[in-house]
């Protein structure tokens, strides 16, 4: 009996032995099996993403291609298009600004100079022509300057606005003389109330004591044309208390006086 009972104890211990040694089998195989589906799927996914840069490479390739040539494109403008037509029209505007400049100081045919420095002589290029030809260049713009002063000195002030209303620079002193100008013309057309508003937006660019005192002085007799002797008041005040040493606060009290 105690046989049979020992007998049966090693048949269990080995029966139990082998299904863990199956299990331990079974086990592993499945592992195996998981790791072999684990790198096949990494395979795939490998292959696929081979496969998309294969089939987009080329299309990444024109890509950058495409980029360094429209940098190498703008920059080869620039060089041999655009400078080269800046430096020419520097060379072009001589002439116009000659005349411009002897009209300026001439005590004689002022109108016959200025006409000049519009349209040309001996060949070369007046401001007009340097505003057609060389458009969006530094000299271009500063023939909108020349030209507006030049149309408004003889006395074409419709010509004067136009041109003058084209120019932009960020000289705050030659746009506040730009804007007061435009200002001055408007005063001739008698559009009294265009001129305060160029006239406020030249007092606005700048403020400095060579400019500015004048500027105040024509907005506030303007402001006084029209009626509004406050804002004219706040003109002349303005003058004699941050330019009290200007020519235009010699006489601000009389205005003053006038605004009440």
């Amino acid at each position: 009996m105690a046989n049979t009972k020992s007998a049966i104890k090693r048949i269990r211990r080995i029966s139990k032995q082998t299904a863990v040694n199956k299990i331990r089998k079974s086990r592993v195989s499945n592992e195996n099996s998981s790791t072999k589906k684990v790198f096949e799927t990494l395979d795939t996914s490998a292959s696929k993403s081979e496969l998309f840069i294969s089939s987009y490479q080329n299309y990444l390739v024109y890509g950058v291609t495409a980029l360094v040539v429209i940098f190498a494109l703008y920059f080869s403008y620039d060089k041999f298009v655009v400078q080269p037509k800046i430096d020419e029209s520097n060379v072009e505007i001589f002439t116009a600004q000659k005349y411009f400049d002897l009209a300026l100081n001439s005590t004689n045919n002022k109108d016959s100079l200025y006409n000049l420095s519009l349209k040309g002589a001996d060949g070369k290029f007046g401001f007009l022509d340097i505003i057609e030809n060389y458009s969006g260049t530094p000299a271009s713009n500063i023939s909108y300057y020349s030209s507006g002063m030049a149309y408004y000195h003889l006395k074409k002030y419709d010509l004067a606005i136009e041109y003058l209303g084209k120019f932009s620079s960020k000289d705050d002193v030659l746009n506040s003389l730009s804007l007061t100008t435009i200002g001055d013309s408007f005063i001739q057309l008698n559009q009294f109330e265009d001129a305060l508003d160029y006239y406020q937006k030249a007092l606005k660019s700048t403020s400095n004591s060579f400019t500015s005192p004048i500027i105040l002085l024509k907005a506030g007799d303007v402001s006084l044309k029209i009626g509004n002797n406050k804002k004219a008041l706040s003109f002349f005040n303005k003058i004699k208390t941050d330019f009290p040493k200007s020519a235009e606060a010699d006489l601000i009290d009389i205005k003053i006086e006038q605004s009440k």
